[in-house]
């Protein structure tokens, strides 16, 4: 029963991009609170990129969720370059996507050192939990892995930690907690930002924008909650970046 449990995440987890989450008549107003999205650490590369007038590359280290199968261009690391563009005119903003699929924390960092030599990125925004999550990983080796990652991506970039996303439906079958907590632990040991994807969506979901309990299916409705997410990380970025109005649009 474990197994066959586990196995429905998994299918729940890749296919959690491509939810409505909310009614269709009823869109959401992608409001996020100021304590959501604020944080004490900077981005001083991505700062200094803008401010040199260089360009602006983010690379996006993740799983399936960080895609929308019938349209990745509706993504929100799409949606990040979009918004990023828009308000940094100035500012050439690239954003590619590497996928970990099915890969723990421990897996996806043992590729750092190369990742960062190929792609050269100014920021990397690490999504991970939920694969480490659904394996149940110690939750100490979890934090381990996830503090060596991000020990050698800052070695060439600013860094941005993403956790889990929110669902009434995973909270029954996994232990979500524990790597919530190490995720916030490793984002103020090594200062750097962490995007709570899961609270933004937790709220989001209380606040009835969106029904991440429904079990119905709709791209439209995905795409639509990509872009929240995309404009809610992008303010997210700049903040941390201390990005002032006059370099914005």
């Amino acid at each position: 029963m474990r197994s066959r449990g586990l196995l429905g995440l998994m299918v729940l987890t890749g296919c959690l991009a491509a939810m409505p989450l909310y009614a269709e008549e009823d869109p959401p107003a992608c409001e996020v609170p100021d304590y959501l999205l604020s944080t004490e650490s900077a981005l001083p590369k991505v700062a200094d990129a803008v401010k040199g007038g260089r360009a602006l590359n983010i690379l996006v280290v993740g799983s399936r969720s960080s895609t929308i199968n019938a349209s990745e261009a509706s993504a929100y690391p799409a949606r990040l370059q979009a918004m990023l563009r828009e308000k940094l005119p100035a500012t050439t903003v690239n954003v590619s996507v590497e996928l970990r699929v099915k890969k723990t924390a421990e897996e996806v960092a043992s590729g750092f050192v190369k990742l960062l030599e190929d792609k050269k990125p100014t920021l990397v925004i690490w999504q991970t939990g939920t694969v480490d999550a659904i394996r149940s990983i110690d939750p100490d080796d979890f934090r381990g892995a996830v503090g060596e990652g991000v020990a050698a991506l800052q070695k060439g970039a600013d860094v941005v930690l993403m956790n889990l996303q929110y669902s009434p439906r995973t909270e029954t079958m996994i232990s979500v907690p524990p790597y919530l907590d190490n995720l916030r632990v490793v984002a103020q040991e090594h200062d750097i930002p962490l995007f709570d994807r899961f609270a933004i969506m937790h709220y989001w979901n209380d606040q009835g924008d969106f029904d991440l309990f429904s079990a119905s299916h709709g791209i439209e409705l995905a795409n639509r909650v990509h872009d929240c997410l995309g404009r809610a990380l992008s303010k997210f970025v700049i903040d941390a970046a201390h990005i002032g109005p006059a370099q914005q649009n």
